[in-house]
């Protein structure tokens, strides 16, 4: 049975990047993951190095910014539901995204964020836990509600049966 692989540019805090691919879902373990680099070869990399590893739709060409990052807050309150988190690494960099508000949050590794521009290259974001200097929570975000029975019984009075 083999497992899916998915395209990755992992950023390590000292600004250094690697691309390759990773299992869905990826496993940590003794702190580190193996990386499927683009000639073939398994890089076992530590956790604690990686600031995160982007989730991409292709591996870019770009030398300075393969992730293509570039807005990275949120310019209104987003309208999916989940966690609105700001987050400052240790590098001093900050980035804002939208977490899912389940146990994944629990997971000592890190957690998975969608960046704000869900037209950059960038798919997903996994941030370690490692790399977070501060993390502060702007809002949750619920879903719609259904219509309540009052509500329901209010439109049927304004609109009759045809």
């Amino acid at each position: 049975m083999t497992a899916s692989r998915k395209k990755v540019i992992v950023r390590k805090l000292t600004q250094e990047w690697l691309c390759g691919y990773l299992p869905s879902p990826f496993a940590v373990e003794a702190g580190r993951f193996g990386l499927l680099d683009l000639d073939g070869k398994v890089t076992a990399i530590t956790l604690s190095d990686a600031k995160w590893i982007c989730y991409v739709r292709d591996f870019s060409a770009s030398a300075s910014d393969p992730e293509h990052l570039r807005i990275k807050a949120f310019l209104r309150r987003p309208r999916t539901p989940g966690l609105w988190l700001r987050i400052k690494l240790k590098d001093n960099d900050c980035l804002e995204g939208l977490a899912q508000n389940d146990v994944n949050l629990l997971d000592d590794n890190g957690f998975l964020l969608a960046p704000p521009d869900s037209r950059s290259n960038t798919q997903r974001l996994f941030v370690p836990r490692t790399a977070i200097a501060e993390l502060e929570i702007l809002a949750v975000i619920r879903a719609k509600a259904a219509p309540t029975a009052a509500q329901n019984l209010q439109e049927s009075l304004f609109n009759p049966p045809e």
